[in-house]
């Protein structure tokens, strides 16, 4: 991947800060499906490629709580919009695009109710990713590395509710057809797995 100046920065800071290294992947896979989404639609490109690139610092291990229990009370959204304003404006992002990046990531979570369209593609594409073969990988990955999934069964539930719950809360026409195929391969993935395991799931 080569991006030069602000962008360039971004990247090489996200590439190191995301730990576990896993996590990674899913800034690039995000930004690309958010700019698909928005194909025809007018939108701010550096608002949206900054928020996709920086919206989950705050849940990377060095940016979030140690302790177990701050770590399960801890918001990462505000840790994340204050960082990302401190740290774009050094890298050379323009300072009045700073309150739309912010609001991306204030609203980029499927509880929220995003009003800019930075906004709303950068939601839409982030409730994709948790839906699909990307999603059921994303879950596994957190077995045995987040406090709150120690075994198999523990996550199994996490995906179940991704199929029951996020594809009706996508905004845009694409992506709730996105969000219906994703969420079949999901739903499929799941079926396999309660066929295979049975009540022997670990």
């Amino acid at each position: 991947m080569s991006e030069s100046g602000w962008r360039g920065s971004v990247v090489d800071y996200i590439r190191g800060a995301a730990r576990p290294v896993d996590k990674f992947g899913h800034q690039p896979r995000l930004y690309a499906l958010a700019t698909r989404l928005g194909e025809g639609l007018a939108y701010d490109d550096e608002v949206l490629f900054a928020a996709a690139w920086m919206h989950d610092l705050g849940v990377f291990i060095g940016h979030r709580p140690e302790d177990p229990e701050a770590l399960a009370r801890w918001d990462h959204v505000p840790y994340t919009v204050a960082r990302s304003r401190e740290l774009l404006v050094a890298w050379g992002f323009p300072a009045d695009k700073l309150d739309g990046v912010a609001e991306a990531i204030r609203t980029h979570q499927a509880k929220d109710e995003p009003v800019q369209i930075e906004a709303v593609l950068l939601r839409d594409a982030d409730i994709l990713e948790q839906l699909g073969a990307i999603g059921a990988l994303r879950a596994l990955a957190k077995v045995g590395q987040d406090t709150r999934f120690a075994t198999f069964s523990a996550v199994l539930p996490v995906l179940r509710r991704a199929v029951e719950q996020l594809p009706g809360c996508v905004l845009l026409e694409r992506s709730k057809e996105l969000a219906a195929e994703r969420a079949a391969v999901l739903a499929g993935f799941i079926a396999a797995i309660d066929v295979e395991a049975g009540e022997s799931l670990c």
